[in-house]
């Protein structure tokens, strides 16, 4: 299982453990269990989880046994932020969040086998203890100076809000964690981002005090950023979701296809489960032809597929096809068209007035001379078919699904028109 370490390696996906040659050693004696935890403070998760989320899958796949932990404790809470305080959510709210992000983290690992992998939730070893407990056992351990050292804590006693006591004591429970699971399951390894060092550092010096002799590990994978310097994860319409209610497929594929060439190889060995062979020949194909896009286009359909599953996948690549002329329109069913159609500009109307309105209207020409000019060149579609006379409305019956018209000039200027009802 050694192995496992340099593969992570040579996906970028490793960047710090805290003893490589101990963490080698432990890996080749087997089996390990490790554990990674994420905290309930959205009703889904998004993209920016999927690298510890899929990391877990890899390890599993290795061989190794996951404890993947949804925080019913520590997502009443949140860890730091390093700009301001969090807005706290009820006890209810984040028990239906806890239900939700375990749905979502479920069908990445396998239950069955030798290392088939246990979900948890730290709110069964935080309910019953008292405050008196905590700072007795837990608090006891820990040093208020190097807790200071942590850098989203530095950053925030500097900044002119401060900190909270709530969210200072975060490491503490994180710690705890660690140490539960290690008297629980024989947990060792704590995988997680390199952001979250001092809590996964904090959890062993915790161990190491209260259990003499104990031999436990973190491992730390890199935070991933786009070459452009703006947050990963982050779309125009704000953060990219796992949910499919809060990010269509659709919307979620396009980001994946959406990827800048600079950043498309690095994420394919971070996110992707192709092998180093075929990863090595789509970065060749995208250095060779990068108009192509053939790398993003597996990225997303891979990941579209392990989120959302391979019919929403097919789906999905059906509209994209089909919007932009390669496909039927009136073959796709109405929910996979309209979250297609919302990613696009478009315009309500109660009427279908003039083509050369609507071009105007949606954007597609900037004035209605642009637009009978765009008609005239044979530039302009509707639902793919080339409009001849742009002072003609489109009939109520060439809209799909009695609701919308898919308008297109030139190739790739996609927009959309709802026909409201009244």
């Amino acid at each position: 299982m050694t192995d496992i370490v340099d593969e992570l390696k040579w996906r970028g996906l490793f960047a710090q453990s805290t003893d490589e040659d101990a963490l080698r050693k432990a890996l080749a004696d087997g089996p390990v269990t490790f554990y990674c935890g994420y905290d309930p403070t959205a009703a889904s998760l998004h993209v920016g989880h999927l690298v510890q989320v899929l990391t877990m899958r890899r390890l599993q796949q290795a061989g190794l046994r996951p404890l993947a932990l949804v925080g019913g404790a520590t997502g009443q809470i949140g860890d730091p932020r390093p700009t301001a305080e969090r807005t706290l959510n009820d006890p209810e709210t984040v028990a239906q969040w806890v239900n939700r992000l375990r749905a979502q983290i479920e069908p990445f690992l396998s239950f069955e086998g030798e290392n088939a992998a246990v979900m948890v939730n730290n709110l069964d070893w935080t309910a019953g203890m008292s405050a008196i407990e905590f700072l007795r056992d837990i608090g006891k351990h820990f040093r208020v100076n190097k807790m200071l050292t942590k850098e989203s804590i530095a950053r925030r006693l500097e900044s002119d809000e401060g900190i909270s006591y709530t969210e200072f004591s975060y490491q503490l429970l994180q710690s705890m964690d660690f140490l539960e699971l290690y008297r629980r399951y024989g947990c060792t390894l704590q995988q997680g981002g390199s952001d979250q060092w001092g809590n996964l550092t904090a959890g062993l010096d915790l161990i190491h005090r209260l259990e003499p002799g104990a031999e436990v590990h973190a491992l730390a994978t890199p935070l991933m950023t786009k070459a452009d310097g703006t947050k990963f994860g982050k779309s125009e319409g704000g953060a990219v979701w796992l949910d499919a209610s809060m990010t269509t497929p659709y919307a979620f594929y396009q980001f994946w296809l959406n990827v800048d060439d600079r950043d498309v190889s690095r994420y394919m060995r971070i996110l992707s489960f192709r092998t180093p062979a075929e990863l090595e020949e789509l970065e060749k194909v995208t250095e060779e032809r990068p108009q192509a896009r053939t790398a993003q286009r597996a990225l997303a359909e891979e990941l579209t597929t392990l989120v959302h599953g391979a019919d929403q996948c097919a789906a999905v690549v059906a509209a994209s096809k089909a919007l932009f002329g390669q496909g039927e329109l009136g073959a796709l069913d109405e929910a996979t068209l309209s979250a297609a159609l919302s990613e696009v500009p478009h315009a309500r109307v109660s009427e279908l007035g003039p083509l050369v309105d609507l071009l105007v209207e949606v954007g597609l020409a900037p004035s209605k001379s642009g637009a009978r000019r765009t008609v005239k060149e044979g530039g302009a579609y509707v639902n793919n078919v080339k409009a001849v006379d742009g002072e003609a409305a489109p009939a109520r019956e060439e809209l799909l699904h009695g609701r919308w018209l898919v308008l297109r000039r030139g190739k790739k200027n996609l927009a959309a028109v709802e026909v409201t009802a009244g």
